[in-house]
């Protein structure tokens, strides 16, 4: 279930425009995909911590160098970290000043959302379009990373990418949204 301003985005009803059904659609395409990439974001946290706990102890007990398990924990934590960054979103889980919303008659705080909303689009926007323009980069000129292992850098700007599409993706359709629900209440 997709959530709206904090609360969850309902079924649209027979007397509701189209963009509100094709709003809710999307929603809950979004809600399915994200709740897969959070169980699948999950794994990879307990493959990052695996990794590291099995380096350190082959460095301590074995004695055996590694080189490549920060590199494979950081873009499994990169891939985590971004690919539910729209999970935390539809659930308005990320940072914000809830003292304001006590303090602030409802009309002014519904403005104040949405501005927060539109202001935070335009920003996951173009990191969204910066991370595709460092993802091709990557590819067409075959970057790596600089260690002995060398894995191909277009790993962590893919997840990056992607997790800030369908955080923009998320964002703008609570946008869409918050219009959608200004139509029917008029």
């Amino acid at each position: 279930m997709t959530v709206n301003q904090g609360l969850p985005l309902e079924q649209p009803r027979a007397g509701q425009p189209s963009g509100a059904s094709t709003i809710a659609l999307a929603s809950r395409a979004l809600t399915w995909l994200n709740a897969r990439l959070v169980a699948l974001s999950a794994i990879a946290v307990l493959a990052a911590a695996g990794i590291l706990t099995a380096s350190v102890a082959m460095r301590y007990f074995l004695r055996i160098p590694t080189d490549w398990q920060d590199e494979a924990s950081v873009f499994l934590m990169v891939g985590a970290t971004f690919l539910c960054g729209a999970y935390v979103q539809s659930y308005r889980g990320h940072v914000g000043i809830a003292a304001l919303a006590s303090l602030l008659p409802p009309r002014v705080n519904r403005v104040r959302i949405l501005a927060g909303d539109v202001v935070s689009l335009l920003f996951c926007a173009f990191f969204s379009w910066k991370s595709w323009a460092l993802l091709r980069e990557a590819i067409v000129d075959g970057q790596t990373t600089s260690s002995t292992w060398a894995p191909p850098l277009w790993i962590p700007y893919g997840l990056m990418a992607g997790g800030m599409t369908l955080l923009s993706i998320q964002i703008l359709l609570q946008v869409l949204a918050h219009f959608s629900e200004s139509e029917v209440a008029r």
